[in-house]
């Protein structure tokens, strides 16, 4: 019986550091083909490139939006810590208007992604945790010092985001307006004193 419990603890091992194994060289396949072809590659390529089965990345990304969370991750969590460590250099205005410029050029990194970044962000990785709360977090202390109007949500950060990146999702020369397009969101398109 120990042997059998031996054996199997060490297959538990094996299928743990294949499974391990086959997400990372799925989500390095997804990474270099979303860089490349952008978010609406379709996923049997995925797999293809990674040398694993449709089935295989399905049990590790059940949907797009998981695979495309998961290798943002990092670039998440990335922009989150920035975010934070500029907090004290920044006022609460400019601090959500860096953070929108930031989470607009990560959003750009893949072509497409505009358009399934609310779905992303909720998929639950550490990442999507970190953006969330940090945005959370910038427009409550926006609206707390009255830098933000109050019947803004997060929500609405998101779909300004999206509208971006999709305005220049097909012009990448573009993504240098992104500031320009962040600060119309955020003055409006009237010259302050012109009333």
């Amino acid at each position: 019986m120990t042997s059998k419990k031996g054996k199997k603890l060490s297959n538990e091992a094996t299928l743990r550091a294949d499974a391990l194994k086959n997400r990372e060289l799925i989500l390095s396949a997804a990474e270099a083909l979303f860089l490349k072809k952008g978010a609406g590659v379709p996923l049997e390529e995925v797999a293809k490139r990674a040398g694993v089965g449709i089935g295989t990345l399905y049990r590790r990304f059940p949907t797009r939006e998981a695979l495309l969370a998961a290798t943002s991750n990092e670039r998440f969590l990335s922009l989150a810590q920035t975010s934070r460590a500029r907090d004290a250099d920044l006022a609460p205005g400019d601090a959500v208007r860096a953070y929108l410029e930031d989470l607009a050029g990560n959003t750009s990194t893949y072509r497409s992604l505009a358009a399934s970044i609310g779905a992303v962000i909720q998929c639950g990785t550490p990442g999507c945790h970190a953006i969330t709360a940090e945005g959370h977090r910038l427009l409550q202390r926006g609206q707390e010092t009255g830098a933000i109007r109050h019947d803004v949500t997060y929500e609405d950060f998101i779909y300004v985001v999206t509208a971006i990146c999709i305005a220049i999702e097909n012009d990448r020369s573009s993504k240098s307006r992104i500031g320009h397009l962040v600060d119309l969101f955020l003055n409006g398109i009237s010259v302050k004193g012109s009333e």
